[in-house]
């Protein structure tokens, strides 16, 4: 039978796992890495890191599965989106990526918006506005502040997509995650050269696109040789971690949403028209499935900032710094957080500590616990940053849904979705009963899909999907909480435009 691979390059970490044709695991492993935070609000990573935990996670996958050469029919990537890997005409990474987290563009979104002629006519270009974590504006920062690497610089490409290159040689990249860049006309699914020459960028700075299941190339020797595999196996263009983790949720057909709380949080829904908000407040992207798109609004600090909560004032285990806590860590603390009352008794958390995307674009943002008392515990805390996680998601629910997109399944997925006190609040925040699935393998799963599609194991991504992927559980809002949520839900959203202008001149004082 044969196995196909799915890799996703994320912030923590590189998973590879394998799964055949049926769908079934054969074997997972993650590798983990820094990230690095030279000053406030950025974040940065050595792409050369990523390069070693994929090596070694596939590696281990093989050996796991005890797999020959020839097993391995085809691989998918994923990876954070909107990264910056600049390479010089060696191939040779100029500096660290600049990730999507990162905020130091400010200066450059601005700068794009009054190139592009206002941010309206930014939208009609390519769908979206100008936003600081997007690879654009990291693109002229490079140029505007550090112009001794800029001359240097012949090509950029996302995360995942420097994978590919050492794995096939090609410069390549699929139109999900490209969707990211802000230079995808994504209407048409290319680059935009109308906004390319607005900001005066050589298209020869950019990867070739193709669709997600489209094959972009074969292992070279040297990568085959390393990991064990033949060079025979293909390299599928695999998606953005957004539209690859919605793949492996079956989202793949309308009006079946996702929600997903990893570092970051995302809510997601394909579209099988191209539909923009035209206040840019959520993403308009390609999808992975073919000729299809999506929208999503994001949340920069989801998961991340439980983990900031553990690692930083909890000390549960011996984590630190930006190594993911451990399974054993986060049942402490759910455990603590179960037994708080909906609402943690008038106690809210802003999740802004990395800025916030959805619905604000506000690289200024801030996080805040607000309401503190002598009669709040640290249960209160850990219960108000999932409620506030849960709160910006469904900032970001609201929008898809004012647009008119229908909601008749909310599926749950990533880290949040292991918590039941999580799946929980998301259901009573949502006021929406919330599904989980037989598949928790995120996005690697998903390129994986994508993999076997690609070699011609199903005929398109539904097929795969409707093939492997089941639901398993739901669970139902509770009305006392719903209620307790509907109160608090417009508290929230005032927070924020209370403390807007503070958000500033903090963020100046930092600076």
């Amino acid at each position: 039978m044969s196995i196909f691979l799915g890799i996703d390059v994320g912030t923590s970490g590189t998973k590879a796992l394998a799964i055949d044709e049926t769908g079934a695991l054969r074997a997972s492993a993650m590798e983990t890495y820094p990230c690095y935070h030279p000053k406030p609000a950025w974040s940065e990573q050595d792409p050369e890191d990523w390069w070693r935990a994929t090596t070694a996670a596939i590696q281990s996958v093989v050996q796991k599965a005890r797999l020959k050469p020839t097993d391995v029919r085809a691989i998918g990537l994923s990876g954070q989106m909107h990264g910056s890997v600049f390479l010089d005409k060696n191939d040779r990474v100029i500096r660290r990526a600049l990730l999507w987290n990162d905020q130091r563009t400010a200066a450059e979104c601005a700068e794009i918006e009054r190139r592009a002629g206002g941010r309206r006519k930014l939208i009609r270009l390519v769908a979206n506005p100008a936003m600081t974590g997007f690879t654009a504006p990291k693109i002229l920062w490079l140029r505007n502040k550090e112009p001794r690497h800029f001359d240097k610089l012949r090509k950029v490409l996302l995360p995942k997509d420097e994978i590919r290159r050492r794995l096939t040689g090609e410069y390549a990249t699929d139109v999900s995650d490209a969707s990211g860049t802000l230079l995808l006309d994504v209407a048409r699914r290319r680059w935009s050269r109308a906004l390319l020459s607005k900001l005066e960028l050589d298209e020869e700075l950019l990867p070739r696109t193709f669709e997600s299941e489209q094959v972009t190339g074969q292992l070279t020797r040297d990568a085959a040789t390393t990991l064990g595999l033949s060079t025979d196996c293909l390299v599928v263009g695999g998606a953005g971690d957004c539209a690859a983790g919605a793949v492996g949720n079956g989202i793949v057909s309308k009006g079946v949403i996702s929600t997903s709380i990893g570092t970051s949080g995302v809510m997601f829904a394909h579209s099988d028209t191209m539909e923009i908000d035209p206040e840019g407040r959520i993403h308009t992207f390609c999808h992975a499935v073919h000729g299809k798109w999506h929208m999503m609004g994001v949340t920069l600090s989801a998961g991340g900032s439980l983990q900031w909560f553990q690692n930083e004032l909890c000390r549960v285990n011996s984590a630190a710094g930006d190594e993911p806590p451990s399974t054993e860590a986060y049942e402490a603390l759910n455990r603590e957080a179960q037994g708080v009352p909906p609402g943690s008794e008038g106690l809210f958390f802003l999740p802004y500590l990395s800025g916030e995307r959805t619905p604000h674009a506000d690289p200024d943002a801030r996080g805040c616990f607000i309401g503190l008392s002598l009669a709040h515990r640290r249960g209160h805390l850990l219960r108000s940053i999932m409620e506030g996680v849960t709160y910006s998601l469904r900032d970001c629910l609201a929008i898809i849904r004012d647009l008119g997109v229908p909601v008749r399944e909310i599926r749950a997925s990533g880290g949040g979705s292991k918590s039941a006190l999580w799946r929980q609040i998301q259901a009573d925040v949502f006021g929406q009963k919330v599904s989980t699935i037989n598949a928790e393998e995120g996005p690697a799963f998903g390129v994986a899909l994508l993999a076997a599609v690609g070699a011609g194991a199903f005929k398109d991504v539904r097929e795969a999907c409707a093939a492997t992927i089941r639901v398993v559980d739901n669970t139902a809002p509770v009305r006392a909480a719903v209620k307790s949520y509907e109160r608090g839900f417009p508290e929230y959203q005032q927070l924020y435009r209370s403390l807007r202008d503070d958000f500033r001149r903090i963020a100046a004082l930092q600076e």
